[in-house]
């Protein structure tokens, strides 16, 4: 998609960018969690925010990233960035996504849902199958223990990949003969039960794998950052009756194929979806959304992993998507808003 700079902004334009993005194997990076966030600001603010982040009273020629935030005094500037009265504050939003529970979710979508949640970007859930991933989400790695559960998440990964598509049965008997085991190691238990049901399907699995490679370049299983900005352009175009302008750093999977899909899938007729890509290094309001992002991927990957820092956690809490892709109970209470 074609790079535009800055100085052609359209009014409200919304800047957007993700951290902990690694890859279309989810379960096998460095960051457990993915965060994206848009923030509408003008580029005037969002230099002077900048600035104010950075502690530097002249231009900023270089580009700053969350990175310079999180590893100096992190406490303080990271307050200072999510304060209620600072710049962002009522003009930020942060689609959290942790990746474990959004692989869970698309293989039952995948195998038991006719991939209905893949084809809607996530915006269009099935209320059993989402129940039921997050039931499978929070008691799997108990039931089965760590290494099992690991390997159901590699497994399951494998089944959602396209990158050799003409390989539909090996992923899917592999994933099966590693569901048998673990049924039966569960098999009163209400994780065992869902892999029970997941065990019976192998025919239409198959067939759900054959479905995924047809569709992979408008409906790709394995890409978060789909739903995520299909979350966003809901956020910012709620009660407007203009068209929704989004400025975003380079991203390969947000094709302009995939952009006019959403546009039909979340706007009415006669509303477009305004869609550019630039360097980040040019548009300090993408520099912020992209500061946002990775602090909100720190603070929450804390949270789950039993490390979080409360107050900030709060403070965070403000700026937070409710329909997250989150499964986890505890972290969840201390970052995200009722659902």
């Amino acid at each position: 998609m074609r790079t535009a700079p800055p100085s052609i902004a359209p009014a409200r334009e919304i800047a957007c960018d993700e951290s902990g993005w690694e890859g279309a194997n989810l379960v096998a990076g460095s960051s457990d969690v993915i965060a994206y966030a848009s923030v509408r600001l003008s580029v005037d603010a969002a230099t002077e925010c900048l600035r104010e982040l950075s502690g530097r009273t002249g231009h900023a020629k270089r580009e700053f990233k969350a990175s310079h935030v999180l590893r100096a005094d992190r406490r303080s500037t990271v307050k200072r960035l999510l304060d209620p009265a600072g710049p962002i504050h009522g003009n930020a939003f942060v689609h959290l996504t942790e990746k474990a529970h959004f692989v869970v979710g698309r293989l039952l979508d995948l195998v038991l849902g006719q991939s209905a949640d893949t084809a809607s970007a996530g915006v269009v859930p099935d209320r059993r199958l989402t129940g039921l991933a997050t039931t499978l989400s929070r008691e799997g790695p108990e039931a089965f223990g760590r290494d099992r559960w690991q390997a159901f998440l590699a497994a399951s990964n494998a089944v959602l990949r396209t990158w050799r598509p003409r390989n539909v049965r090996e992923p899917v008997d592999a994933f099966v003969h590693l569901v048998e085991t673990l049924a039966d190691i569960d098999g009163s238990g209400r994780a065992g039960a869902i892999l029970d049901e997941l065990r019976r399907e192998r025919s239409a699995a198959y067939a759900a794998r054959a479905r995924l490679i047809e569709h992979r370049v408008l409906q790709p299983a394995l890409e978060p950052l789909i739903p995520a900005l299909a979350r966003t352009v809901l956020h910012w175009s709620r009660g407007g009756g203009t068209d929704v302008s989004i400025v975003h750093d380079e991203q390969s999977a947000l094709t302009e194929r995939r952009i006019r899909r959403l546009e039909r899938q979340l706007l009415p007729p006669g509303r477009r979806l305004r869609f550019r890509q630039v360097d980040s290094r040019t548009d300090p309001r993408v520099q912020v959304a992209d500061v946002l992002a990775g602090v909100a991927r720190r603070l929450a990957s804390d949270e789950l992993r039993g490390r979080g820092d409360r107050e900030l956690g709060e403070s965070l809490r403000a700026y937070i998507d409710p329909a997250s892709c989150w499964s986890d109970e505890r972290s969840w209470s201390s970052l995200g808003p009722p659902r």
